[in-house]
């Protein structure tokens, strides 16, 4: 597949701070992503090295995850997202959302970056690819156009078990959802957005599981809050600033050096993604005990 951007299509996600949708992979070859990843849900049921089996899909899957790392590096998707933030390019995370069909499960509206410790950074984007038939029905994303030209606003947590997010954050103001764009995709198809829009999903009323994929791209120059480094997988261009600890695609599903990799980046990583939380985050929570040799993962500022 061929999914350089149009010049259109990037004056829209400038405008808009988002771009829909953009096919990456043919129907066929999401059909196979899908049997992969249902396949991954059966072999591997109770998750691993002490994690649950939602949590290493929730959180930086392209640690673990080879098939999710594989999807990552996908030129379709670093042609699109090259076409936006440049051409050198990490991913910070990979995370499937699954809604089960008819299930409650919802998004609330919330800006991504909120919690994320990079600030008002133009310098990230998500990739957000449908693995299933993402319509209306099904609790398609829903996005508030222009609204990333705002900063970061307030937002609440409400630990809603109904709510797919980490906290249940929510965007503390009012939302005019007559404005709001349904983000319908067909397996196979993205869509971009920025980490500032405004963007919500309801429940899954349809017959079917509602299965996306959110990739997290970054890239080299982002100033990050945090005073210490950040992980992340280079996959396209160069770092010549130096910023990220970089980590390599995993070898083989849940090997032990992949897993204790994973629990280091969860040790760093929680402490910025659950900062001021009321509540215990359970989704940055790290496994007790030991979960593997780390070894040499290849890291360092590469």
């Amino acid at each position: 597949m061929v999914a350089s951007l149009s010049a259109g299509q990037i004056a829209h996600y400038r405008e808009n701070g988002f771009v829909s949708p953009v096919r990456v992979f043919s129907k066929g070859e999401a059909s196979r992503i899908r049997r992969q990843i249902e396949g991954l849900e059966r072999s591997h049921s109770k998750g691993a090295g002490g994690y649950s089996l939602n949590q290493l899909f929730r959180v930086n899957g392209q640690v673990t995850i080879p098939l999710l790392a594989q999807i990552a590096q996908t030129p379709a998707i670093l042609d699109a997202v090259e076409a936006v933030i440049g051409p050198d390019l990490l991913v910070w995370s990979c995370e499937l959302f699954i809604k089960e069909a008819g299930s409650s499960k919802v998004v609330s509206w919330h800006q991504d970056l909120t919690y994320w410790g990079m600030g008002e950074t133009d310098e990230e984007l998500t990739a957000w690819i449908a693995v299933s038939d993402v319509t209306e029905l099904a609790g398609c994303m829903r996005f508030i156009p222009g609204s990333h030209k705002q900063p970061i606003q307030p937002h609440h947590d409400t630990f809603d078990a109904d709510n797919l997010l980490s906290r249940g954050q929510e965007f503390a103001g009012a939302v005019d959802e007559s404005k709001a764009f349904p983000n319908t995709l067909l397996p196979g198809e993205m869509s971009l957005h920025h980490g500032r829009l405004l963007h919500a999903s309801g429940p899954n009323q349809s017959m079917d599981r509602r299965i996306g994929m959110a990739i997290r791209y970054v890239t080299p120059h982002i100033d990050k809050q945090s005073t210490t480094t950040d992980y992340a997988m280079l996959v396209r261009g160069a770092d010549h600033a130096q910023n990220w600890t970089h980590v390599p695609p995993p070898q083989s599903i849940f090997a032990p050096s992949s897993l204790a990799l994973y629990n280091r980046i969860l040790d760093h990583q929680s402490s910025v993604l659950a900062a001021g939380a009321g509540e215990f985050v359970e989704l940055y929570a790290k496994a007790a005990g030991d979960v593997g040799t780390e070894g040499d993962f290849g890291g360092g500022n590469q």
